[in-house]
């Protein structure tokens, strides 16, 4: 059943986009971008529900046996993935200011860079959290 929860959102990602790319249309390639975007979105909350969704007494025999605890592992994941697109999406903005500032004024180098560094920063702030939540488990 996991296995299907995971591959079934693959495929459809896959079939959409052979799809994408065989109508060339900008409207419908947003649409069914999106579309695709959902259904992945959906197939990982529903990975995540079955994976937090286990045996009680299953998880009340690996905390006994000193297991680590698997809801903070996978918070340490979201804090990393987040904070991951969460820069990325900075780095693409700033990045794209910081290139149009420098081409009028070529001495902001320094300031456009810094800005540019702060925006990185998000993600080293999400694997301080994923080291502090893997600590606890």
């Amino acid at each position: 059943m996991l296995t299907w929860l995971i591959v079934l959102p693959v495929l459809v990602a896959v079939f959409g986009a052979v799809r994408l790319l065989r109508r060339r249309r900008a409207g419908h390639a947003f649409r069914w971008l999106l579309a695709m975007n959902v259904v992945l979105l959906g197939g990982a909350l529903a990975v995540l529900g079955t994976a937090l969704s286990g045996p009680a007494h299953a998880s009340a025999q690996a905390a006994a046996g000193g297991a680590t605890n698997g809801a903070a592992l996978i918070g340490a994941a979201v804090a990393v993935a987040g904070a991951s697109i969460g820069a990325a999406i900075a780095v693409a903005y700033t990045g794209a200011a910081a290139l149009a500032a420098l081409s009028e004024r070529p001495e902001m180098f320094g300031r456009a860079m810094v800005i540019v560094g702060l925006a990185e920063g998000i993600a080293v702030y999400g694997l301080v959290v994923a080291i502090l939540l893997i600590g606890k488990a």
